[in-house]
């Protein structure tokens, strides 16, 4: 019986050193504070010796290997666990400002609410706004996609609409450095700070559907009024909260499907563990079976109407943007 369980206990530790010496390399890779040669020639070395430790763990000294691998690997996690986010920094243009919220009972009162006007993805006129809103008057929850890479993976936009035909959306994103771009690798370790952002639909959306070429979908929630006013003063602690302390974007833990996740249950609403909340490109089949769509018609009749390029196209991203962009769009909110 010794064989087999020492067998056991060797497998378990090759698999643990192997994740603990990828880990590490790649935090290393990304985050040591050296030139680029510096970052990549420990990221390679530590991975050496990770793997040395693996060969050592069918020899004699296997105790000591392991000993040495623990003791390296606690030194990673004190240096990985002193690594802030940058507070201050050249922030890109469109994620340089949070947003801010005031309550005074159902008037909220927002500061830094995003208007840019764009005229390609990378030509723009630059506008930051301060911009009031009657909780009392919020009417509806639609949720966009927005994919970008596949149908697997999509940015998940959340956008609130007013009786005064006012919509307002919020969008969980990378605050990226000027001149940066998205990495989903790097941003699994501490590579950019999180970033709330509360916009005009003509300019979150339209951003995506006519200049980036995204293929981006609508899906109108069956939300009352009073649970959408509960998620959207969620979004304003969060980005309060956000504004005050900054925190890591994280493509797996804290992005824009985990945060929406994290409020909508906050505000009461639960949200059952399912693999489409990682898989986000599925997430409009997990919010159908959960009865958070207009059941009424099929999944495939909201699919085929949640298309908004052509709308948005022949639109042109005019004042009446959030309008013709949801012209045949089904909407539950008739039923509630």
């Amino acid at each position: 019986m010794v064989r087999p369980v020492r067998a056991i206990v060797i497998a378990v530790l090759v698999l643990l050193v192997a994740f603990a010496s990828a880990w590490s390399s790649l935090a290393l890779w990304y985050r040591l504070p050296l030139p680029e040669v510096g970052r990549h020639a420990s990221a390679i070395l530590f991975g050496l010796f990770g793997a040395s430790v693996v060969v050592a763990l069918f020899g004699r000294r296997r105790s000591r290997a392991v000993l040495a691998f623990a003791v390296a690997f606690v030194l990673v996690l004190v240096w990985w666990s002193t690594i802030e986010p940058q507070a201050n920094g050249a922030w890109a243009p469109d994620v340089d400002r949070q947003v801010t919220g005031e309550f005074d009972g159902d008037l909220l009162t927002l500061t830094n609410v995003r208007d840019f006007e764009w005229r390609s993805s990378t030509d723009f006129t630059e506008r930051w706004t301060t911009r009031s809103y009657d909780l009392s008057k919020l009417k509806s929850v639609d949720m966009f996609m927005s994919y970008w890479s596949g149908p697997t993976i999509a940015h998940v936009i959340m956008s609130f609409g007013f009786d005064d035909g006012r919509y307002l959306a919020w969008s969980i994103e990378v605050r990226r450095l000027s001149g940066g771009s998205f990495s989903p690798l790097a941003d699994l370790f501490k590579n950019s700070p999180l970033i709330i952002l509360a916009a005009d639909e003509r300019d979150v959306i339209g951003l995506r559907s006519n200049f980036r070429g995204e293929d981006v979908q609508i899906y109108r929630l069956r939300a009352s009024p009073a649970a959408a006013r509960l998620l959207l003063r969620e979004y304003v602690s969060d980005a309060n909260a956000l504004a005050a302390t900054p925190a890591f974007y994280n493509s797996l833990t804290t992005n824009c499907t985990t945060t929406i996740i994290k409020m909508m249950r906050v505000a009461g609403d639960a949200v059952p563990t399912d693999w489409r909340l990682v898989v986000n490109g599925y997430l409009p089949e997990y919010a159908y079976d959960r009865g958070a769509l207009d059941i009424s018609v099929p999944l495939s009749q909201l699919r085929s109407a949640a298309h908004i390029a052509a709308r948005a196209h022949d639109d042109g991203v005019s004042p009446n943007f959030s309008q013709a962009i949801r012209v045949g769009v089904p909407s539950p909110q008739d039923a509630l």
